[in-house]
């Protein structure tokens, strides 16, 4: 079973990577594959509830190639974590088949959620751009994109694009989502319009005071 997986992450990563050459380089050379492998023994290890050694393990990987994984983090064969530097997996995230993960993707927690759902669910075939952060414990439906930098914090719909801080959906099957609930309005641009308006009114106010004959006359 292991070495299955081992073969199903290096025939995706040589499907997802243009510049890989063989199969036989990226098992030497991937940071992704050799931290993924190394997450399978240390997930082994936690799961028989030897869980100081599946740590010693994921924290050798961490300082081999940079990645980070929880021991307890579910990751299915065929994921390909590219170039990896500074990829962080909480505990309770689920990483399903088909996900392509760039540098500096965290799927971490809140800091406020509780229990067994603490860190997101990433369902099968989607992008988590570079730098991007997916926070709490949602889920971003198969096929999404994560743009390079976001911040998702809320659920993503299936086959959709997020983009933004915080992390807001642009496109659905490649169209502009039609919804123009208050959600989708600028918080900062609505305050500014209601700023205006009221400047508006006191300006108003002064001409006519200043406009009204004086009292005597």
């Amino acid at each position: 079973m292991f070495f299955k997986r081992l073969r199903e992450d290096i025939n995706f990563a040589k499907q997802c990577d243009p510049a890989a050459r063989s199969k036989f380089e990226i098992f030497l050379t991937y940071s992704g594959v050799k931290a993924l492998s190394a997450h399978r023994r240390a997930n082994f290890f936690y799961r028989i509830r030897f869980k100081l050694l599946a740590r010693i393990i994921s924290q050798w990987a961490k300082f081999r190639t940079g990645i980070e994984i929880h021991p307890a983090a579910k990751i299915a064969s065929g994921v390909f974590i590219d170039h990896g530097a500074g990829v962080v997996i909480g505990e309770t995230a689920v990483v399903e088949k088909g996900v392509v993960i760039y540098q500096g993707v965290t799927l971490g927690g809140t800091g406020k959620d509780k229990g067994h759902r603490r860190h997101p669910i990433i369902k099968e075939n989607c992008v988590l751009s570079c730098g991007c952060k997916i926070l709490g414990g949602i889920t971003v439906g198969e096929n999404s994109k994560i743009g390079a930098g976001s911040v998702v914090l809320s659920d993503v719909p299936p086959n959709a694009t997020v983009v933004g801080i915080p992390g807001k959906v642009v496109r659905i099957n490649g169209e502009k989502p039609t919804d123009n609930s208050d959600e989708k309005i600028d918080p900062l641009l609505k305050e500014i319009c209601n700023l205006r308006a009221r400047v508006d009114e006191l300006e108003k106010k002064i001409n006519g005071e200043n406009s009204s004959p004086e009292k005597g006359e």
